[in-house]
């Protein structure tokens, strides 16, 4: 009621909204009903695959097992109010159609909204910070990063090797990211350790995988696998980890590795949409990343590749993907350009910024009867915040499972 008093107060009212997450979207839910004013609906993640992920397969949805999550994280109204949200927006919009099918083609979206429809969907992927991560952008890092990782270089590689590319892991330790899947790749092939060093951006110590005892729980439990590695195949003196402190030197590590031919590395399980690889393409490093998930869309389309992807799953596709980089001067400059191309032409903040635009003009232009699809009604919660029109858990089981 604020939003409305505001604008009321105004005079004027905003000619649409743009929303975001599932409690942005039911605010303009409310909003549009109340005044008319179209919106659009991103939700960046939905609560029906985190209570896939907090049910971990469960067959029995009953009071045991949805009662404690739904009292802690409420996820009745939540997903209540992401099925009121996407159904009445006059435009849902997704950052890859993986997520727009994977997403909305849950159970407890069904009847609120139809991920095959092509007038409720676009696609508008978010944007790299050109201002930190372009190859021709500078920070008050850049000579001092420099100086670090040759540092590094010099305290960890085998002198015969560090003039050497490094192929270079920046993601956080955990599990999907699966960071040992380039290591045995790496461990391998050795025509690959003929070509490259690996580097690896680890938060917490100076040398993460010397220094294993500052970590727990899974980050150690990594660690120690990845030193294991190291020791079996002899891969220390082709091996490197160091701390980067925030996106100042981050973007200044990629380009001063963009000048030693380097490459970036992400072979996740599975990336929803893949941020970290634009950026360093960005930088101008060529970026070798899984073929799961949204990198499957940034970095091939129409038959063109803009990087390499990979199986993660598959240590000589891992290989292969970072030989296809390395083994020339030309294949590391065609795909550095063509990295870099991709993210200037299509994943930069001013195009997220024109996408929007124009999906608003679109819902805008429509007026009150471009509506599509049946309108699902207010559920009384939301607009008389009574106990008797709480959720209850039998309410949220016929969500979940797509009964409501």
């Amino acid at each position: 009621p604020n939003i409305e008093t505001f604008y009321r107060s105004e005079g004027r009212l905003p000619d649409g909204m743009t929303t975001h997450y599932g409690d942005g979207g039911l605010a303009g839910a409310l909003l549009e009903a109340r005044t008319g004013v179209p919106f659009t609906f991103t939700g960046h993640s939905l609560g029906a695959q985190k209570l896939d992920k907090l049910l971990g397969g469960a067959a029995d949805l009953n009071d045991a097992t949805l009662a404690p999550l739904n009292q802690r994280f409420h996820f009745a109204e939540r997903l209540a109010g992401e099925r009121l949200a996407m159904n009445r927006a006059g435009k849902v919009i997704t950052s890859t159609r993986e997520e727009r099918f994977e997403q909305y083609g849950h159970p407890a979206y069904r009847a609120a909204v139809d991920p095959n429809d092509d007038t409720k969907f676009t696609v508008i992927p978010p944007g790299v910070n050109l201002a930190v991560f372009d190859a021709t952008s500078r920070n008050d890092s850049e000579d001092a990063t420099a100086a670090f990782l040759e540092a590094v270089i010099a305290r960890d590689i085998d002198p015969d090797r560090r003039n050497l590319p490094i192929i270079l892991l920046s993601s956080r330790v955990d599990h999907k990211k699966n960071h040992i899947a380039l290591l045995r790749a790496f461990a391998e092939h050795p025509e690959l350790q003929a070509l490259a060093n690996v580097g690896i951006v680890v938060r917490g110590a100076d040398n993460a995988l010397q220094q294993r005892s500052r970590f727990t729980g899974e980050s150690r439990e990594l660690l120690d696998a990845m030193a294991a590695l190291c020791d079996q195949a002899g891969l220390w003196g082709k091996v490197t980890a160091f701390p980067l402190e925030g996106q100042a030197e981050l973007a200044a590590a990629y380009r001063y590795l963009t000048g030693r031919h380097s490459l970036f590395c992400l072979p996740a399980f599975h990336e929803p949409f893949g941020l970290a690889p634009l950026e360093a393409m960005a930088a101008g490093l060529p970026a070798v990343v899984t073929k799961n998930g949204g990198p499957s869309e940034s970095l091939y389309e129409n038959g063109v590749a803009f990087g390499v992807l990979i199986d993660p799953t598959d240590p000589d596709d891992v290989a292969r993907g970072v030989m296809q980089v390395v083994e020339s001067p030309q294949a590391w400059q065609r795909y550095s350009e063509a990295g870099r191309s991709r993210v200037l032409d299509r994943y930069t903040w001013d195009r997220t910024a024109a996408g929007y635009a124009a999906a608003l003009d679109e819902i805008i232009g429509r007026g009150p009867a471009g509506q599509t699809g049946q309108r699902l009604p207010i559920p009384p919660y939301f607009t008389q915040p009574d106990p008797a029109n709480d959720f209850t858990t039998a309410d949220l089981a016929a969500i979940y499972t797509g009964v409501a």
